[in-house]
């Protein structure tokens, strides 16, 4: 089969241009590709020549501190314009199978305009790194062709009559969006950095941090793609495989995430709460309020994360059901041409089985993206939380006078418990906050889409795992006041045993060793079984979760043998706890 750029069918109207150049479709997408071209064209040599001449070993702590203004942004839409334009390629590529012959320009502009986006934001990150910030006048100048050809594209799409519900119609309309917004953040340097049209350009220096040699922690200072993946950890990844790494290497932490930073950000919550008298307020309201305004927003921004996780883990079985259930029946329809080329609506393009395919690609890479960003913001944030309280503990045990100590109003033991046990009881709370807040919204979910593929069968997981929620509650009860008196006994244990240690030359002399032995073996047993109770609660509500799950599987195997012996020759698949018939 020949190939042509607008199609070689016989009385093909991708030619026809008696109404005008910018009222055939062929020409609109061909008009698309300047902006791309001309990209590539300027940014190779650069690229290839400029700093492919350089040495690549350059030192970390000079090529990763600069931030441009919106660099964050500039690489979260840059993601979501190469997303786009592989839904536009995908598009074109369905779109070419309803035509008797290959039209290269329902994809061949997409793919020049995916080679743009990744070349754009290289060229960036290189720019970045060097400090030359006029170089960023190329991309200026590309992304207000790309716009301007993009808003031709899309407003003579509506003269035509093409709307929502066409897929290019939409695509379109946001890849024009998407330019114009990264080409608010290009003004938006070139106002902040005063690179151009402005006299004195703004000098930049070095984070604090990067000034010490001794800071090779540098997650806070590498581009978004480089925290997403941890790209940056491959030089101590690969010096640790060749020898062993010390302290040395590692080095220092960076000065947000050090114990007296995160003691000062703490203390500073807790004196923000004084009341006009002077004096602070009490209780755990207190404590929790300085919590949430010291570590709240990080632990914020990681349930925001664990959520978009969790939303895009549902779009694995539903993009497995729909490959499933489209395989086995034929989609092609014919669409009434437009300009010359036709265009398939959102259903259709959501129907290819191979479109499903990449969309679950994409959801599970993002999936695993977001909850690696989740789990490593919550851990991050509960180690400085524990260094912060930590220290507050230390700081207040400095001021606390000797009489406090020996008239038994603070022991050893309480102070191991609250420095070893407490810290680390809210670190972990911090681990494990956004599972909190995320599994109602996994339940939630999940129903809704179980009763959408069952229809009422779906409720009767649902209503038995509303039924055991008192039981896990009552358990959950039981466990903290196992675990608290676990604490008290540990507490008094550890006392006596200082006690012991201390006087042990008067238990000699007196031969009292039996009986403090005897005493602290006690202590001990009750200890034991604080800890024998935690552990049958423990064990009790596993069981009880495990039950609920196993009993809402045998229900819906119920359900589909109802309607298999009514005839009913379903298939049904079981995937990640959803079941999905087919």
């Amino acid at each position: 089969m020949s190939l042509a750029f607008c199609g070689n069918d016989n009385n093909s109207a991708a030619y026809n241009v008696d109404t005008g150049v910018l009222n055939n479709g062929c020409f609109l997408d061909a008009l698309t590709v300047v902006p791309h071209v001309f990209l590539l064209f300027i940014t190779f040599p650069i690229l290839f020549i400029g700093w492919g001449s350089q040495s690549s070993k350059v030192h970390i702590h000079h090529s990763t501190w600069l931030h441009f203004p919106g660099h964050n942004l500039r690489w979260i839409l840059t993601f979501i314009l190469l997303f786009i334009i592989v839904c536009e390629i995908a598009e074109g590529i369905v779109s070419d199978g309803f035509n008797q012959s290959v039209h290269l320009h329902l994809y061949m502009p997409s793919c020049l305009a995916f080679m743009a986006a990744i070349t754009s934001i290289v060229f960036y990150h290189n720019i970045e790194t060097s400090n030359f910030p006029k170089l960023l006048m190329t991309l200026l100048i590309y992304w207000v062709l790309a716009f301007v050809s993009k808003t031709i594209k899309f407003f003579k799409y509506t003269e035509h009559g093409i709307g929502l519900r066409q897929l290019r119609f939409g695509i379109t309309g946001l890849l024009m969006l998407l330019y114009g917004l990264l080409l608010a953040v290009e003004i938006n340097v070139i106002l902040r950095r005063r690179y151009m049209c402005f006299a004195h350009p703004t000098e930049v220096k070095p984070p604090e941090d990067l000034q010490d040699l001794g800071v090779r922690f540098l997650q806070p200072f590498v581009n978004l793609l480089s925290k997403s993946t941890y790209w940056w950890m491959n030089t101590f990844i690969t010096a640790a495989h060749r020898r062993p790494i010390d302290l040395k290497v590692i080095g220092k932490l960076p000065i947000a995430m050090r114990a007296l930073t995160n003691y000062l950000k703490l203390s500073e919550a807790f004196e923000a709460q004084k009341r006009p008298q002077g004096t602070l307020l009490q209780g755990p309201k207190c404590i929790w309020t300085a919590l949430r305004q010291a570590f709240g927003r990080p632990l914020f921004l990681s349930i925001t994360y664990r959520f978009m996780a969790d939303l895009l883990g549902f779009a694995g079985p539903l993009c497995i059901s729909g490959i499933v259930h489209h395989l086995s029946k034929e989609n092609h329809t014919i669409q009434p041409p437009h300009l010359g080329i036709y265009f398939i609506s959102s259903q259709e393009f959501l129907a290819n089985a191979y479109v499903l395919a990449v969309l679950l690609f994409f959801a599970l890479l993002l999936q695993r993206t977001f909850l690696q960003a989740s789990y490593y913001v919550a851990i991050e944030t509960g180690i400085n939380l524990r260094g912060a309280i930590q220290t507050k503990i230390f700081n207040k045990i400095m001021h606390l006078c000797t009489a406090n100590m020996s008239m038994g109003g603070m022991t050893v033991g309480q102070i191991c418990n609250l420095v070893a046990v407490d810290t680390n009881q809210l670190m972990w709370f911090f681990f494990l906050c956004p599972n909190l807040f995320a599994m109602p919204v996994q339940i939630i979910v999940g129903v809704i889409l179980l009763y959408y593929l069952l229809g009422i069968s779906a409720l009767i997981g649902a209503t038995v795992i509303t039924l055991l929620a008192p039981v896990q509650y009552f358990v959950a009860t039981k466990l903290s006041d196992a675990q608290k008196s676990t604490l008290e006994y540990s507490s008094e244990r550890l006392k006596k045993t200082n006690e012991l240690l201390r006087g042990i030359k008067l238990l000699k002399l007196y031969a009292w060793e039996h009986i403090f032995c005897s005493s602290v073996e006690e202590t001990r047993r009750k200890e034991l079984t604080s800890l024998q109770t935690f552990a049958l609660y423990t064990s009790i509500s596993s069981k009880t979760l495990i039950s609920a799950l196993l009993a809402g599987k045998s229900k819906l195997n119920m359900h589909n043998h109802n309607h298999m012996g009514r005839g009913d020759k379903r298939k049904y698949i079981i995937i990640n706890g959803l079941v999905f018939f087919f």
